[in-house]
């Protein structure tokens, strides 16, 4: 018989990180995909108001010149669609995800000698000197890779990098291990609940879009609102009370967009200092970039322009490659009468299923065990009782009676149990 051809899966089906993945691995989608949902509804709610306020006055056929028209209407549409597509660009795209390794680095990239001893393993990497240590082998406890070590970037700076116990790599410098996600992200913003996705290298450019296009059909939405209920005054004799009261969609559309728009507008002005100053909310956050030198600052137009005018990087991971799956183990092969061949199973727990062939490897005392005994009589006894006179023991051994002399008769003999440590 031939050899077994190799099982062959798409990179996408056999991904060790939390993602969700739609249409043959081309759509990729963090964990918590469904807030996608959620945050769609938020978006289309708003907009769905203000264009029916705009067909409304245009079905009304008045002659008053309307703040809510046609135009307002196209530009709504534009606007809402825009948005909704910066939304599902964020979400549904390789944030910049690192492929993680199947084994540790090999020893001259994570630069030591044979014998586990760290030195200096390229001229832009130096290892540092560190007093925690990961052990990369449980069978060589001697190949240790130290926690820390130092890289060399852009501009002459040394940043300190991480190894990854779950991806098994040393994190190329801003990337970061998302607990969520499950995966190393280059340049690591934020797990962002409202998109379902990490922000990285690769869709932070979409995120920005969204959260100040977000920002911009609130104020848009809150100032036609108050356009349309100003324009009612003239027919509730200029009362901008009645006028509130005549226009309820209006309103409600305002207190909406007012509670909104403190939320994506700080978190917009808030990125827009970041991008300013070549910072993550990540790093903000832990190195406080405010406090010491940001070795990745360039200057305001040079760290905007890197994020617009920069190339899109390609995606690290080609979900839909092909990979073969290592081949299962064989099962461990024994001489026939070995102790756990086929035929010779035994179950110390539950017994055993036919009829039973004991193996020559196995010890006499375990040979003689009453297995049916321990099974009927576990639930009634702990083994902490099996001493008492009450309580048959399960580990008890039978003797075999002696057999009467040819021609002779002998008086049954009972049976005799015996202990490990004596006769009972």
């Amino acid at each position: 018989m031939g050899e077994r051809a190799p099982d062959r899966r798409r990179l996408y089906q056999v991904w060790k990180g939390s993602n969700k993945f739609l249409f043959g691995g081309r759509l990729i989608f963090g964990p918590d995909a469904g807030s996608l949902f959620l945050s769609t509804v938020l978006i289309a709610c708003p907009l769905v108001g203000l264009c029916f306020q705009c067909v409304t006055k245009l079905s009304s056929g008045s002659s008053e010149r309307q703040p809510l028209g046609l135009p307002v209407l196209l530009a709504t549409i534009l606007l809402g669609l825009s948005d909704l597509a910066f939304l599902f660009l964020t979400s549904s795209r390789d944030p910049g995800i690192v492929p993680r390794n199947a084994r540790p680095p090999e020893q001259a990239e994570r630069g030591g000698d044979g014998d586990g001893d760290p030195v200096a393993a390229a001229d832009d990497d130096v290892v540092t000197a560190s007093t925690e240590w990961v052990m990369t082998s449980a069978a060589n406890p001697h190949l240790r890779l130290p926690r820390t070590r130092d890289v060399a970037v852009a501009g002459g700076h040394v940043v300190r990098v991480n190894y990854c116990d779950t991806c098994l790599l040393y994190r190329p410098p801003r990337a970061s291990h998302c607990s969520i996600c499950n995966n190393c992200v280059q340049k690591f913003d934020h797990h962002c609940p409202w998109v379902g996705q990490c922000i990285g290298l690769r869709n932070y450019r979409f995120f920005f879009l969204f959260i100040s296009t977000s920002t911009f059909l609130c104020l848009y939405v809150f100032v036609l609102s108050w356009l349309n209920i100003a324009a009612q005054r003239p027919r509730h004799g200029g009362s901008l009370l009645r006028s509130m009261t005549g226009e309820p969609l209006s309103l409600v559309l305002i207190v909406y967009t007012f509670v909104v728009a403190w939320f994506v507008g700080g978190l917009t002005v808030f990125h827009i200092y970041l991008m300013s100053t070549n910072q993550t909310t990540y790093e903000n956050f832990r190195y406080r970039y405010d406090e010491k030198e940001n070795p990745y600052n360039r200057g305001v137009l040079a760290n905007v322009s890197e994020v617009f005018c920069t190339g899109m990087p390609p995606s690290m991971n080609n979900f839909r490659a092909w990979v073969e799956l290592p081949a299962p183990a064989p099962p461990e092969a024994f001489v026939d009468g070995g102790p756990f061949t086929s035929r010779n199973k035994i179950d110390l727990e539950m017994g055993y299923k036919g009829v039973m062939q004991l193996p020559a490897g196995v010890p006499a005392i375990l040979q003689r065990l009453h297995y049916a005994e321990m099974e009927k009589n576990s639930a009634s006894f702990h083994i902490k009782d099996r001493q008492s006179a009450e309580a048959p023991d399960p580990f008890m051994i039978p003797e075999e009676p002696p057999h009467p002399a040819p021609g002779g008769a002998s008086s049954p003999t009972p049976t005799v149990f015996v202990h490990d440590d004596g006769v009972e």
